[in-house]
């Protein structure tokens, strides 16, 4: 009998790490697989689910404006929780830190489903940095039965918590499967990427930084130092900066307020995922508050400067993949100007190692549960 493996997941970073895992899941006549979206974001989500060719199961299309976090985590718990009662899965398998994937595994543990979790033992050691990520991912590494570490670190992280080594198995990160999967597809099909063709144009001989900001720990002012930040570096006559602005309201705000009109800044809509893929082979430096840019942009040779106080991929930063700037607008100007002007300290960040995988870690992780119990 095959084992039904239901796989949850609802924001845009969730579905670029689970989708190597669901094609892997999907060509294995062991299982049967359910998937089910919270479309936490909606836009962004169908995105990747229309390049990856996935057609959820089903889809709870939860997204509100502004909704708060406890709304979203109730409708979450009963969302999910109805799914289950009707799919009865063998295995629920959740990814990363989300608040649909935390509540994923405990409405799976309401029911003793096992959960398995993808991208599992990342720590910062800061409850409210990222906010709310952290304490997400340690309930999920409470509740989980199979722990899918990218990294040795990772590893550590969950045996630290007296999480069983049977439990634990490395695997390597997905995100690296995604990438590699979507820089072959755009290699096949070049019009997927197309859509930056006019920009990189408008900035030809001009060094590209790619920006990403959206961290809820960042809202306020260490959005306000970080767009001050852009403004002096887009003073350089040498330079463009290209900057997916994230739909919320709470960083459109600020970066409309600060950056509007500046000639050699991009403020453009969300990328799709092979347009960011391709931004991230066109850019020289990622500048960033994500947490997967730090474990994309290395596998393409990209130093990373983290606009973050902590980061729960420490390896990036042990590397030298990364590097923590935090918000502070000096800090961040001085760090990109030293990356660009600095031979030497550019190419030691762009040849590092990058130890989050070998684009194999979706297979692996299709073995563990087709001989899990």
């Amino acid at each position: 009998m095959k084992k039904t493996i239901l796989v949850v997941f609802g924001t845009r970073p969730e579905a670029i790490k689970m989708f190597p895992v669901i094609h892997a899941l999907k060509a294995d006549g062991r299982f049967r697989v359910v998937t089910c979206v919270s479309a936490q974001h909606r836009g962004m989500l169908d995105q990747v689910l229309d390049i990856a060719g996935i057609v959820p199961e089903h889809d709870l299309d939860l997204m509100k404006p502004d909704q708060t976090l406890d709304g979203l985590t109730a409708a979450l718990l009963t969302g999910l929780g109805g799914v289950m009662d009707i799919e009865k899965p063998d295995w629920v398998v959740v990814q990363g830190d989300t608040a649909t994937a935390m509540s994923g595994a405990l409405a799976a543990y309401y029911r003793k489903v096992p959960v398995a979790h993808v991208e599992a033992g990342l720590r910062s050691h800061n409850i409210y940095h990222p906010w709310p990520e952290e304490v997400n991912r340690k309930i999920i590494g409470s509740i989980a039965a199979l722990h899918f570490a990218p990294t040795d670190v990772s590893a550590a992280a969950l045996r630290a918590e007296n999480v069983a080594d049977s439990a634990i198995h490395i695997t390597g990160n997905t995100v690296i499967d995604a990438l590699e999967w979507v820089s072959a597809r755009i290699a096949a099909e070049p019009a997927l990427a197309e859509g930056l063709a006019e920009l990189e144009a408008r900035f030809a001989g001009k060094r590209i930084i790619g920006v990403t900001s959206h961290r809820r720990e960042n809202f306020g002012g260490g959005l306000e130092a970080i767009a001050e930040a852009i403004r002096q570096i887009a003073a350089r006559d040498d330079v463009a900066l290209i900057f997916p602005v994230h739909p919320n309201p709470n960083v459109r705000r600020v970066m409309d307020a600060a950056l509007a009109g500046l000639p050699n800044v991009a403020m453009i809509e969300p990328l799709d995922y092979p347009h960011f893929a391709r931004l991230l082979s066109i850019c020289e430096i990622m500048l960033t508050d994500s947490g997967g840019v730090q474990e994309e942009a290395p596998a393409l040779g990209k130093p990373v400067l983290v606009m973050r106080e902590t980061t729960e991929r420490p390896e990036g930063v042990d590397a030298g993949t990364a590097k923590l700037v935090g918000t502070d607008s000096a800090r961040i100007v001085s760090e990109i100007f030293t990356l660009l002007d600095d031979k030497a300290a550019y190419s030691a960040m762009a040849r590092a190692h990058n130890p989050f995988g070998d684009g194999k870690a979706a297979q692996r992780i299709v073995e563990l549960l087709g001989n899990a119990g």
